[in-house]
């Protein structure tokens, strides 16, 4: 057992909740954001202000008798398996030629996943990456041996796994976001307070969406939990960190208190009740919807993305002749669940904490 550890050792292979759960997951969106997420950003701003370049067809591939035309935005968005898996692979320390090798088999595991193919990629690159990892310069023909193992146990495990986790994935995510829709008020304060959460821990709020395909309504009250802790740590720590700190958290991320949370766990209160209060909001009054990339429900005001992924999923609901116009509601709605709301619940519920002393001057301070 001990030279089974020591070869792992060796070979960078560790089995730990961090590495899995948050440097990959954390890779995951990082991969879904410069691909899906970046892509649909360009198709938007092409066809709302007529750039005739982001407009352009590119590249058209045959399928068959169909032909399929892509933009530059359509390209990045097509290539959402390999750059998640690829991602993941140099979260994972990946050796040069297993890092290439995983291109094929992201493409393979999210075009065979379907709709939850990201969630594929995800399974299927770790695999993947580790066994390639096991045989990297181990022979005289690494240049051979180690991706031919990297692929085939890549795209041999997508064969098997999946499409089954790819069904999976979209079982659950149609199930929340069909709850959503019976029950508006009770699973609007559950979504939007759970990926509101997981946005502030050092795992992707983002990549949990996009894996499930939170969408909709569901989709609107993920947004809502993600920027109320995001606006509302940036606005009740103004007081410590000033207009540096609002910047960094407000289209940052509000991970950066994480240390302070450590220490303090009462400071997470504030941005809670805001996001148990913005979620319903959301789903019930102001009825807001993601029907942009899903991966945009996870994203919060970060670079103002999912507010981007608001309006798309408007866009394109005009196009499709599902919504007859984007009005002055929609936007009210989106401002007032995105941002001042936020501000202000988080600002009055953490100013009443500080008179009870549960929160004390310096505990919301950031390292910037």
């Amino acid at each position: 057992m001990g030279k089974v550890n020591a070869f792992l050792q060796r070979k960078n292979i560790i089995f730990s909740a961090k590495r899995y759960g948050i440097d990959a997951l954390g890779a995951m969106a990082q991969g879904l954001f410069c691909t899906l997420l970046v892509g649909t950003i360009l198709n938007t701003i092409g066809q709302q202000f007529g750039v005739a370049f982001l407009n352009k067809v590119i590249v058209t591939l045959k399928s068959g008798d169909n032909e399929i035309a892509y933009t530059v935005g359509g390209l990045a968005s097509a290539m959402v398996g390999p750059g998640i898996a690829v991602a993941i692979g140099l979260a994972l320390n990946a050796p040069g030629l297993v890092l290439f090798s995983l291109i094929p088999v992201g493409f393979a595991a999210n075009a065979i996943g379907g709709a939850g193919g990201p969630l594929a990629v995800y399974f299927v690159a770790i695999a993947a990456t580790e066994c390639g990892k096991l045989v990297s310069k181990e022979t005289k023909i690494d240049i051979l041996v180690t991706p031919i193992v990297s692929i085939l146990v890549g795209i041999g495990l997508s064969c098997l796994i999946a499409e089954p986790i790819g069904t999976a994935a979209k079982s659950v995510g149609t199930a929340v976001m069909w709850a959503t829709d019976l029950q508006p008020f009770f699973m609007g304060i559950l979504v939007s307070v759970i990926i509101g959460i997981a946005l502030t821990l050092p795992i992707s709020s983002a990549a949990i969406c996009a894996a499930f395909g939170l969408t909709g309504l569901a989709g609107g009250a993920a947004v809502a939990g993600c920027c109320a802790h995001m606006i509302g740590f940036a606005v009740m720590s103004f007081k410590e960190n000033r207009w540096g700190g609002l910047v960094a958290q407000g289209i940052g991320t509000s991970m950066l208190q994480m240390p302070n949370l450590v220490k303090n766990p009462r400071c997470w209160i504030p941005p809670v009740v805001a996001s148990a209060i913005t979620g319903p909001l959301a789903t019930c009054l102001f009825k807001l919807q993601m029907n942009g990339a899903p991966v945009s429900s996870g994203m919060g005001t970060c670079g103002l993305v999912g507010q981007i992924g608001v309006y798309t999923g408007w866009v394109n609901d005009v196009a499709s002749g599902a919504k007859a116009a984007i009005t002055a509601m929609d936007w009210v709605g989106m401002v007032l669940i995105c941002f001042v709301l936020p501000a202000i619940i988080s600002l009055i519920v953490c100013e009443l904490m500080r008179k009870l002393n549960w929160i004390k001057d310096g505990d919301l301070k950031l390292n910037l």
